[in-house]
């Protein structure tokens, strides 16, 4: 294996902890965790590896020409064991060590990323845009009015206690809050598996590479599910809460599903306004806890999986934890809205090899179509000049 394949840049800036590489790569093109894979820190990027030579998100569709790392290594580039079903190496699907059930990467926080994240709304200008902004209102709206959520403003200068708050629908209760927490979270890690899944599809059956869609979307989709994961060590849901769930699954399953179909753009940008919302409403649990009003969970320590998922420190708490959360969403609004921008058939995925520390993310709604392009070409350059250190 040469030296560039085995060094993968997949972390965000030197102040943030590498990630633990721990299973081998496959032979069927993804990538997983192995410790025998360096990790090397580049200035905030969270960069994957490849060959890269493209200078525009335009990409040929054709198998002739595909580039290494784009969706992954492929078995061609990489040396083979005779022993791959028993002495764990680079093509070998034999973990080194499992602490968990996550493969995929997913970002891990400094300080600073975690408290950059702001509240953002993204005008709805086109009538796409229209369409599934209004749709993310109509479903808020109508899980606010079946779950009784309410989230008025708080009087000014009000002298209530914490408990008449809770009364007065001015807040949530911890119960209420994990509730709706839950829920949303068996809904938000349908998109990304949706459309990656109908992307895997069409790339099966047109017979052509995906220009690395599909990878950041299960990323997305597993990245949801760890979440749903780490609060269901706070409460198992009951069966009537169970039910809920799986009927409003299906029915949006299947909606997403048809909707991708027609409109991948439309559906993007409404997973982008989804995340809004998301974003939204763990700002408001964050602000709730550190006002005093959420005091059993000021006290909770964080769960075991999260502390490893998100590389937190020995002695962190559950609020930690929502801070990382919502870095997470603050990610999925950004990647999505960058994707809605984008031409689905014809344009490369500018998260493939690297996406932006939450500095950007936190900060901003997404990258139109010329400054994803920059993107691309500005890390492209980057592994370039990486590639040549490394040769020498």
């Amino acid at each position: 294996m040469s030296a560039l394949l085995r060094s993968t840049l997949i972390h965000s800036a030197t102040r943030r902890h590498p990630l633990i590489f721990r299973s081998a790569l496959t032979g069927c093109g993804t990538y997983r965790r192995t410790p025998e894979l360096r990790v090397a820190v580049i200035q905030g990027s969270n960069i994957h590896i490849g060959r890269i030579d493209q200078s525009s998100l335009i990409k040929k569709r054709l198998t002739e020409g595909a580039e290494t790392g784009t969706e992954g290594f492929h078995p061609e580039d990489l040396t083979p064991s005779k022993k791959a079903l028993t002495e764990p190496d680079a093509v070998s699907a034999v973990p080194v060590e499992v602490r968990g059930d996550w493969v995929l990467f997913h970002p891990v926080y400094s300080e600073e990323e975690l408290r950059s994240v702001e509240v953002l709304h993204r005008e709805a200008k086109t009538l796409s845009d229209k369409v599934a902004c209004n749709l993310v209102r109509l479903a808020r709206w109508g899980f606010d009015f079946v779950s009784g959520y309410k989230h008025k403003p708080l009087p000014r200068d009000h002298k209530m206690s914490t408990e008449e708050l809770k009364a007065g629908g001015y807040i949530l209760t911890e119960k209420a809050w994990l509730q709706r927490i839950l829920f949303l979270e068996t809904i938000a890690g349908v998109p990304g598996m949706v459309a990656a899944m109908l992307r895997h599809l069409t790339s099966l059956r047109l017979m052509r590479r995906d220009s690395g869609w599909i990878h950041t979307l299960l990323e997305e989709a597993e990245n949801e599910r760890m979440h749903l994961m780490t609060f269901m060590t706070l409460r198992q849901p009951s069966l009537f809460f169970r039910a809920l769930v799986l009927g409003a699954q299906g029915v949006f399953y299947n909606l997403f599903f048809v909707s991708y179909l027609i409109s991948p753009r439309t559906c993007h940008r409404f997973v982008g306004y989804l995340e809004e919302e998301a974003v939204l409403t763990y700002t408001r649990c964050i602000e709730e806890i550190e006002a005093g009003h959420l005091k059993d969970w000021a006290k909770v320590p964080a769960p075991e999986i999260a502390k490893d998922y998100w590389r937190l420190a020995p002695d962190a708490k559950l609020l930690d934890v929502i801070y990382a959360v919502r870095s997470d969403e603050s990610t999925h609004r950004f990647v999505n809205h960058s994707l809605a921008n984008l031409n689905p058939s014809t344009d490369v995925n500018p998260f493939a090899f690297s996406e932006p520390n939450m500095l950007i993310k936190g900060k901003k709604l997404g990258f139109e179509r010329p400054e994803a392009e920059k993107y691309v070409q500005e890390t492209h350059e980057l592994l370039s000049r990486r590639r040549a250190e490394i040769k020498h």
